[in-house]
């Protein structure tokens, strides 16, 4: 057995042996996570308001997510090489700056072009954010706490959508739109602050020591833990994205903000079980996960008549999926070692494609087979998810975290 765990530089300015972690340094970097996701998910809440504003339809507003994934699918892996020399806090800081400039311009923009441009180096920040974010969580936390480091930051994901999306939303109908990106703006330039004072530096990568994408994917387990990321979340995607049509089918249409209110729910308190679990029993978890999203979609393919065993799916799928960022970015991190920094870009740069895939395979599910083909189409797409987590029970997905088996 070996152990692929990436040791910390020799000047690191944080002291591990306490078996501490630095909680307000990752809060911070769970800010930025926050950060990420509700500049990414904002339109979708405004999007009227944005389309009469910008002179332009709903679903060329709709757009302005469509940008944003394709900035941070392009981004992340040549971005995260070119910067990989830089120290690590200054990437970090010009990510969110990136943010600053792209919700600034947003805000006060009047023509679509630009407003789009904006979208995506918005994009192309979190590209070089998402690709840094559980590696720097993992080089400031004691090896047995890293797993709970990562949960701390990605908590910010169902944070931003269960709680910051609606508020945006509803922020955005009382005072405006553009007041919403404003705000955005404000709280990049607080973090920035909180970054400088709290967040620990660390050293970039010579080139030569920084792995190429065909030898990190040689790399044994970092190829299983992308085929997952992959799958699972082009699985999600397909559902989440069309859920509004799916309800609106089985008569629930005027209940999608109880469902997604739900969901979100369930996220959060996925994320907190996996943050206490996950430095033993990862494994597990991830079966756990992937078993609990496809009852949901079973349930939803073959009860959705029933309104309550609905919210019993939703908060199932929640469940299920709340946890799942931070135990492929862990997993990942484990299985690529040295390589762990460029198997984060490859796995964001999966994330994001996956996500596109989502948006497109679900509207030809709907044109061609109708909404009642999500659930299954989920089904059919966690098969090969389950397997893959069983069988890669040496290197990926082991038993215990951080070793591997010869």
């Amino acid at each position: 057995m070996r152990n692929n765990t990436t040791p910390l530089p020799s000047d690191s300015p944080v002291d591990t042996e306490n078996g501490q972690l630095p909680v307000p340094a990752l809060m911070a970097l769970a800010t930025a996570a926050f950060i990420t996701v509700l500049t990414e998910a904002l339109p979708a809440g405004v999007l009227s308001a944005m389309s009469t504003d910008l002179r332009v339809s709903e679903s060329a507003t709709g757009q302005l997510v469509t940008v944003y994934a394709i900035g941070t699918a392009i981004a992340a892996i040549p971005l995260s090489a070119a910067t990989a020399s830089w120290r690590r806090k200054r990437v970090l800081l010009t990510g969110v700056t990136g943010f600053a400039v792209a919700n600034t311009i947003t805000a006060v923009s009047t023509h679509f072009p630009l407003t789009l441009a904006a979208r995506f180096v918005a994009g192309v920040a979190a590209g070089l954010v998402w690709a840094l974010l559980a590696g720097y969580a993992r080089r400031m936390a004691p090896v047995q706490l890293q797993g709970r480091a990562i949960a701390i930051v990605m908590a910010g994901i169902p944070v931003a959508l269960a709680l910051g999306v609606p508020a945006g939303t509803f922020l955005g109908g009382a005072v405006g739109w553009r007041v919403t990106f404003s705000a955005m703006t404000v709280l990049a330039f607080v973090l920035i602050v909180w970054m400088i004072m709290v967040v620990p530096d660390y050293p970039g990568y010579r080139q030569d020591d920084r792995p190429s994408i065909p030898r990190t994917l040689t790399i044994p387990g970092v190829a299983p833990v992308l085929f997952v990321t992959l799958v699972f979340v082009l699985a999600h995607t397909i559902l989440y994205t069309y859920i509004a049509p799916f309800l609106d089918r089985i008569g629930m249409g005027g209940a999608i903000d109880v469902v997604l209110l739900l969901f979100g729910a369930a996220s959060m308190v996925s994320i907190w079980i996996v943050g206490a679990h996950i430095d033993r029993r990862l494994r597990v978890l991830t079966v756990a996960g992937t078993l609990l999203f496809a009852v949901a979609a079973s349930t939803l393919a073959v009860l959705a008549g029933n309104s309550l065993l609905v919210y019993v799916a939703v908060t199932l799928w929640g469940l299920g999926f709340g946890g799942v960022p931070t135990l492929l970015q862990t997993a990942v991190g484990d299985a690529g070692g040295a390589a762990a920094d460029t198997a984060q870009a490859m796995l964001v740069t999966l994330w994001n494609a996956a996500m596109a895939g989502g948006g497109i395979a679900g509207g030809v599910l709907l044109d061609h087979l109708g909404p009642a083909a999500f659930p299954w189409s989920v089904l059919l797409l966690l098969i090969p998810v389950l397997v893959v987590v069983i069988t890669a029970r040496a290197h990926g997905f082991p038993l215990r975290r951080g070793d591997t088996h010869s």
